[in-house]
């Protein structure tokens, strides 16, 4: 459990790590057929040397690139060459990697410190760990301040799975021969929808998250969830082309209908923000950027859009209908409750250990802007209702899961009165299934147990 009363100290600001030393660019000659005698070849370590060289054979042609801005380039090397066809190219043996070669003054640093007597560091006081912003050792995982972080990783490994271990051979049938016009427009554009948002999940934590958490377990576990985020990617690919779809056609959806490609944008506006690489999180304004990005994030993008997402999928598995795609969709599910369950987690962590307080304007404008798109995205997908299933369930039922993250998060609700107009959608992460061993393979999460929300 977290100690909400005991928020940490401020960090001591870091010390910029010492700048690499300069290293001499490597050497390349040029020689005429004619030999040199080897005694005047130059290398990098004795260009001084070479310039008072000057009673050299006239034949000999020797150019150093110690100089970058007079060196030729490789292209005009080889365009000479191809002019001139008795001249060839004789590789120097110098290095041509940055910190392969040791100049004097490496060597000498290197001397010292192999001189210093080794000094035993203090051990690590978990209590230095921050979610960001920490000054705790990254590469040193315990003692743990976050233990419930690693008991995520724990979890999420027990839940292992991949999208050949379902048997899709009823969807095949069930698409070409089963649905209606209405209902494959539903179930094209939700997978044309979740294609681009699992990348875009995977680039986010990868790549705007990940790098600025400053505990290891907490990078660990959104280590497994990029991994998770790419399965799910491979899964959506694996329906596709299992039932026979055109890739091209369905992939590019989100690039031409444009209630599919209002929701990627307003994605990619809202966790591109903290991508830039000036980004300060010791910044009070960077800070609450990020703080709103991952709120975001976690709370909309994961926590409503894609668990709302999989429901119109699942009104068909209740009639018998794609139920392949449907089983691949409940263990995507049961993957983004703990993502979001994880993320809000760390973003009311941040919140409570920096004082970051968000501005509700924002907050309000964030629910409206999701809402809406939303609400765009359900009149697209459902023009004509289904047995079981309508736009308007949809746009309601997101409205109620909006409610529930906002809880979540400490937020005020922002759909006062929604009802739950899916009672079973939440049956659809708490997965339990009894299989014959001899006919099928098991493929049923380790740890079934009902997932609490409130």
């Amino acid at each position: 459990m977290l100690n909400w009363d005991d928020p940490l100290a401020a960090p001591v600001p870091r010390v910029p790590a010492a700048q690499n030393d300069a290293v001499a660019e490597p050497t390349a000659k040029y020689e005429t057929t004619k030999p040199v005698p080897e005694a005047n070849e130059i290398t990098s370590d004795d260009q001084s040397a070479s310039t008072s060289q000057s009673s050299a054979p006239a034949t000999q042609e020797e150019v150093t690139t110690s100089d970058a801005t007079t060196a030729p380039t490789k292209a005009q090397v080889a365009e000479s060459v191809s002019t001139a066809p008795d001249l060839h190219i004789v590789e120097t043996t110098t290095p041509s990697i940055a910190g392969s070669i040791s100049t004097p003054l490496q060597q000498r640093r290197q001397a010292e410190d192999a001189a210093k007597p080794f000094t035993p560091m203090a051990p690590i006081n978990p209590e230095d760990k921050r979610v960001v912003n920490g000054m705790g050792d990254i590469n040193q995982l315990a003692p743990f301040k976050y233990p419930w972080a690693w008991d995520f990783f724990l979890n999420a490994n027990k839940n292992h799975w991949t999208p050949l271990d379902v048997n899709m051979t009823s969807d095949i049938s069930d698409y070409h021969h089963k649905l209606s016009d209405d209902e494959r427009h539903i179930f094209e554009n939700v997978l044309a929808y979740l294609t681009t948002s699992d990348i875009l999940a995977m680039r986010n934590i990868g790549l705007a998250v990940m790098e600025k958490m400053t505990a290891p377990e907490l990078q660990i576990y959104q280590a497994r969830q990029v991994y998770e985020e790419a399965l799910h990617t491979w899964t959506y690919q694996h329906c596709i082309e299992t039932i026979g779809l055109d890739q091209s056609e369905i992939y590019n959806r989100y690039r031409m209908v444009p209630e599919i490609n209002q929701k990627i944008q307003i994605g990619n506006r809202r966790l591109n923000a903290v991508m830039r690489p000036d980004i300060d999180l010791r910044n009070p304004d960077d800070l609450e950027e990020f703080v709103l990005s991952y709120t975001f994030f976690s709370g909309i993008f994961e926590g409503c859009w894609f668990y709302n997402g999989f429901s119109p999928i699942f009104a068909l598995q209740r009639r018998g209908l794609m139920k392949g795609t449907a089983e691949q969709l409940q263990y995507i599910m049961r993957d983004e409750v703990m993502h979001c369950s994880f993320g809000i987690r760390v973003a009311r962590q941040i919140m409570q250990e920096e004082n970051v307080k968000l501005d509700p304007r924002d907050i309000r404008d964030m629910w409206d802007e999701a809402d809406a798109a939303e609400e765009a995205y359900s009149k697209f997908l459902l023009p004509n209702p289904i047995l079981g299933y309508s736009q308007q369930d949809h746009h309601e039922q997101f409205r109620f899961i909006a409610n529930r993250r906002a809880r979540q998060l400490g937020f005020e609700e922002p759909f006062p009165g929604a009802k739950n107009a899916l009672p079973w959608l939440d049956e659809q992460s708490n997965m339990r299934k009894e299989k014959n061993f001899f006919e099928t393979r098991v493929t049923e999460y380790q740890t079934g147990g009902a997932l609490k929300w409130d």
